[in-house]
């Protein structure tokens, strides 16, 4: 059995876990810790397996990393959590939704698709900067980050973004990252029961609107998709107000709705 991964938390009540991208870690998730403590919630963010301070799981698979937020949900003891989930962090709620919905009371896939994408939102041809060991992806950041957010991106959710990929080793986002070309839940949309709101960027280049609304459909009368203005492909840093506005709107209306 693999260590459980690393994770901060905050707050106590209902437990709200939160699964960062390939592009971050938990401190990509910082604005909505504090939010959800504030509000009354358990607000816990992890470090995917390879990331922070968490082990590197071997193989790299999706169905690895559903197991070791499997792993530390039963841990954490709560039941069932809402699971929230960013660009590959939606992948992998959508992978634990797929293999144990017992855990899983509320979904919240932000800026994600249910097939495989390029998460670095380049297009063909274009280098990309050698990627150093020890220098993160402060470099590749530098090169592509103003691409990946959206005009009305929040500077200092920008800078936060920036110092998280600093942070990552770039063998982890490697691999991570090539597991994700061939990432397919699409067959398993339907399969959703639990309430789910989708989170778009209005300026996503990974995961666009109208990739994420077909989405929605498929999900049926138990999703919601919310499209944030003028952010990209990390709304919760790039438009935290509106972000968490969402966010709790829909973790506040009553499961019978649904």
């Amino acid at each position: 059995m693999n260590a459980l991964p690393a994770f901060t938390t905050l707050g106590a009540g209902p437990t709200v876990l939160m699964l960062h991208d390939v592009l971050g870690g938990h401190l990509t998730f910082a604005p909505q810790v504090e939010s959800l403590a504030a509000a009354g919630y358990r607000a816990v963010a992890w470090d995917m397996p390879g990331y922070g301070r968490s082990t590197p799981i071997d193989p790299c698979s999706f169905k690895g990393l559903a197991q070791s937020c499997i792993d530390l949900i039963e841990a954490l003891k709560a039941g069932s959590v809402v699971l929230v989930g960013q660009g590959v962090g939606g992948m992998v709620a959508q992978e634990v939704v797929a293999r144990r919905p017992e855990l899983v009371n509320r979904l919240i896939l932000c800026a994600t698709l249910a097939r495989g994408f390029d998460a670095s939102g380049g297009t063909e041809g274009e280098p990309l900067p050698e990627l150093e060991v020890g220098h993160g992806l402060s470099q590749w950041a530098e090169f592509n980050l103003p691409r990946l957010v959206g005009p009305g991106a929040l500077p200092e959710g920008v800078l936060l973004a920036s110092h998280a990929m600093a942070q990552i080793n770039p063998s982890a986002y490697r691999r991570i990252n090539a597991e994700a070309a061939y990432f397919n839940r699409q067959a398993d949309l339907e399969r959703i029961h639990v309430p789910t709101l989708l989170v778009a960027g209005e300026f996503d280049r990974v995961a666009p609107p109208e990739l994420m609304k077909p989405m929605a459909d498929r999900i049926g009368r138990s999703c919601t998709l919310a499209v944030l203005r003028g952010a990209g492909h990390m709304p919760q840093l790039e438009a935290p107000e509106d972000f968490d506005t969402a966010l709790l709107g829909f973790l506040a209306l009553p499961r019978l709705l649904h």
